[in-house]
């Protein structure tokens, strides 16, 4: 399996945008963007994930993988909007949806709608720069430390 910083999330995304339905092949390339699943395979919580795709029932395998790959994301609406499905993924799903960032994702098929919206979560995830802490580190000085300090 590939790396998930070797995956190209606009890539991805546009071949899940032309895909008129989700297959097997799709849904592993999809993973191989998920950083979190093997690990998780690995500790035996994708087994229903697993046995979910082999069944061919992708939605349940969807919202699955969201849970797994995304634990502090909810879905805020799903939607059907004429002939395509909006999924709305969101981190504060309680807050008005003005002082929300949420991810926005369409697409006729409801699991590709909702796979579509995972890919921009881990596109933004993987492009978020690590904020340096507030502490700054000091080296400790070679030799003796005095303390100056006059407490008279």
């Amino acid at each position: 399996m590939q790396s998930v910083r070797q995956v190209d999330f606009d890539e991805l995304d546009a071949v899940l945008q032309s895909a008129s339905a989700l297959s097997t092949s799709l849904f592993r390339k999809v993973l191989e963007g998920c950083i979190r699943f093997e690990s998780l395979r690995q500790a035996g919580k994708a087994r229903l994930l697993d046995e979910l795709a082999e069944a061919g029932a992708w939605t349940d395998a969807t919202f699955r993988l969201l849970d797994l790959e995304l634990p502090n994301w909810s879905i805020r609406r799903l939607v059907r909007e004429g002939d395509d499905w909006l999924c709305t993924l969101s981190r504060q799903p309680n807050l008005p949806i003005a002082l929300d960032d949420p991810v926005e994702a369409v697409h006729a098929v409801l699991p590709l709608a909702i796979l579509r919206a995972l890919i921009d979560v881990r596109r933004r995830l993987s492009m978020q720069v690590r904020i340096a802490s507030p502490v700054p580190r000091i080296r400790p000085a070679p030799g003796i430390a005095v303390c100056c300090d006059n407490f008279v």
